[in-house]
């Protein structure tokens, strides 16, 4: 019975990983929409940390790192589009959310390799 509830629990859980992961994609806009937007006069928010950052960022990038965002949200325009990217899109997925409840106009570019894309 207990190998049996540790198959079931690792399963939910398993599904539930993936099922994050998977709306968390289809959130995201491609890269040739996330330059129009930023070309349109959007933010372009790398939420990478500042060391990631400072290796190199897209083009005209700020940098608010995810565990930095939600105490210097004030630092962002108020009105206007915001394009987040990260590394691999899972850190710009939770800054999409947390802006999203701040009520900003917020776009998902996903990971930094999908603006050339």
């Amino acid at each position: 019975m207990n190998d049996y509830f540790f198959y079931i629990a690792f399963g939910a859980f398993f599904v539930f990983v993936i099922g994050k992961q998977i709306m968390a994609a289809r959130r995201r806009i491609p890269g040739e929409q996330a330059r129009s937007l930023v070309k349109s006069g959007a933010t372009l928010v790398d939420v990478r940390s500042s060391g990631e950052f400072a290796s190199g960022h897209l083009p005209g990038a700020v940098n608010y790192p995810l565990h930095e965002l939600g105490r210097r949200l004030e630092g962002l325009p108020a009105k206007g589009a915001i394009v987040v990217y990260c590394h691999s899109g899972a850190r710009s997925a939770r800054a999409f959310s947390m802006l999203k409840r701040a009520g900003r106009e917020v776009h998902d570019l996903g990971p930094q390799r999908a603006w050339s894309t």
